[in-house]
């Protein structure tokens, strides 16, 4: 079990020196609760979410600017029949020079796919390193829980399939043959601005932030009104966040909202919405040529 478990990895132009500082911050892009210390061999520290999750992990191995290793001595899940789940494992951040680039391995050893927590708990891990952590490296700014959040975690989700990452990432930017056809705007590069409408129910503008060839899209939302929800504009500020990575013979597609959380009034309506265009029509677009955009007429609420 020691070598098996989730893990993922990503690639940043920043020096190791300055990767394993960001790892080190934990508040930077973890969560800005945790309690303790992450610097030497010894130190010990306590994340808590609500009475969901709540761990204490200890450093077992530090080797500056290349590894660092946590072991969990105590963990507790109120979601999972054997609430002691991470127990015993080992969460490890491996930092190394690859060319003019350097890359992050992150494995949480023990994490395996027959835990009933591996499910959240990998798509949790995914949105930290290759979101908040990734930004924290970049641009020094990362997306950690903020000081007693009670949200919850954001809407995620994540599919595989057998085409290369290059074009799951084009397919990603070609918003109208996954999304709706009636979006309006260019929807491709840094500074792009595209409307989407749906009827009289949702309207919202996004302005594509980031773009990393073939590895990672994120939008943000300038402005949305949303006709069901008592806070119309729920999404105003969120992101939507999009990843894809090389996982063995497979590509790996990684969606996370980013702000989209259960409190929101309307958390059920847009994660069954993003459920269905992106493990539905996006992947179909992805592996098949054909998604299932929202057409034209449906859009702007025009009989056909």
């Amino acid at each position: 079990m020691k070598n098996q478990g989730f893990s993922t990895v990503l690639s940043v132009p920043q020096t190791p020196d300055q990767a394993f500082a960001a790892i080190k911050d934990l508040r930077g892009w973890w969560n800005e609760d945790i309690e303790g210390e992450s610097e030497k061999v010894g130190d010990e520290l306590t994340y808590r979410f609500k009475d969901v999750h709540r761990c204490r992990l200890k450093v077992v191995e530090l080797v500056p600017n290349e590894r660092i290793v946590w072991e969990v001595l105590e963990n507790h899940f109120s979601f999972t029949r054997d609430q002691s789940e991470w127990l015993g494992t080992r969460i490890t951040f491996d930092v190394a020079r690859a060319g003019r680039a350097t890359e992050v391995r992150f494995m949480h050893q023990g994490l395996l796919p027959e835990h009933e927590c591996y499910d959240v708990c990998s798509s949790a891990w995914g949105t930290l390193v290759k979101s908040s952590l990734r930004g924290l490296i970049t641009t020094g700014r990362g997306q950690p829980s903020p000081r007693g959040d009670q949200a919850g975690p954001s809407y995620s989700t994540v599919f595989t399939v057998e085409q290369s990452p290059e074009a799951a990432f084009e397919a990603i930017r070609n918003v109208r043959g996954w999304w709706s056809e009636g979006i309006v705007g260019p929807t491709r590069d840094v500074g792009d601005e595209f409307e989407f409408r749906y009827k009289n129910v949702h309207r919202s503008t996004q302005r594509v932030v980031e773009v990393v060839r073939n590895e990672r899209v994120v939008w943000e939302i300038l402005d949305s009104e949303l006709s069901f929800a008592p806070d119309k504009d729920e999404w105003k500020g969120t992101r939507a966040v999009f990843e894809v990575a090389r996982q063995g013979d497979r590509t790996e597609v990684r969606f996370t909202h980013r702000g989209l959380v259960p409190d929101f009034e309307c958390y059920a309506a847009c994660s069954s919405g993003w459920g269905f265009y992106i493990g539905e029509s996006l992947r179909g677009l992805i592996a098949t040529g054909r998604g299932q955009p929202e057409s034209r007429e449906t859009a702007v609420g025009v009989s056909a």
